[in-house]
């Protein structure tokens, strides 16, 4: 099932069988930089596992495969959760090295605010980025998010970016 699509990429949720790409992505310590800690492959395992238990829990959200259409190849995640202690949700992506600095993260983002907006139905989308991360916070600003201040999740102080979807003026 594919989530959504843009001209070069797939957005599809991740099977039981995408253990090696997830560690992949989770495992290498340069891909999640800005993003946690890198896992082992046992730890990936029991997080893969985790997400797929969370999309039964909660449809149309959660973390994704981002697969390039050319190849058919893995090349990296995407993920729409909700944000802690709100009710907001907020999206997230990485991809792996060989896929950086060919403008996906920019395709990514704008194809999945219409999937945000119209799908799961959201007036507002979130984004979060560790203050150093200059070149995501580019890419959220590109995209129309605006930078909303400060917010401190898994006590982290992070910057909260925030998009509104604009209404439509016809009746």
């Amino acid at each position: 099932m594919i989530l959504f699509e843009s001209e070069r990429l797939l957005v599809q949720p991740y099977s039981a069988a995408d253990g090696d790409a997830f560690f992949r992505f989770h495992g290498d310590a340069e891909v999640m930089r800005y993003i946690r800690a890198p896992k082992t492959r046992e730890q990936t395992d029991a997080f893969l596992q985790e997400n797929l238990q969370f999309y039964l829990e909660h449809p149309g959200i959660g973390r994704f495969a981002v697969i390039e259409k050319a190849k058919g190849e893995y090349i990296g995640s995407f993920s729409l959760l909700p944000l802690e202690d709100t009710v907001n949700y907020h999206l997230g992506y990485g991809f792996l090295q060989r896929a950086w600095g060919k403008g996906y993260a920019t395709e990514l983002v704008a194809t999945s605010i219409n999937y945000a907006f119209q799908t799961i139905k959201r007036d507002v989308i979130m984004a979060i980025t560790l203050p150093q991360h200059v070149a995501s916070q580019k890419v959220l600003v590109k995209a129309g998010f605006v930078e909303s201040g400060t917010i401190i999740q898994e006590g982290e102080n992070l910057k909260l970016f925030c998009l509104q979807q604009k209404k439509s003026s016809l009746p």
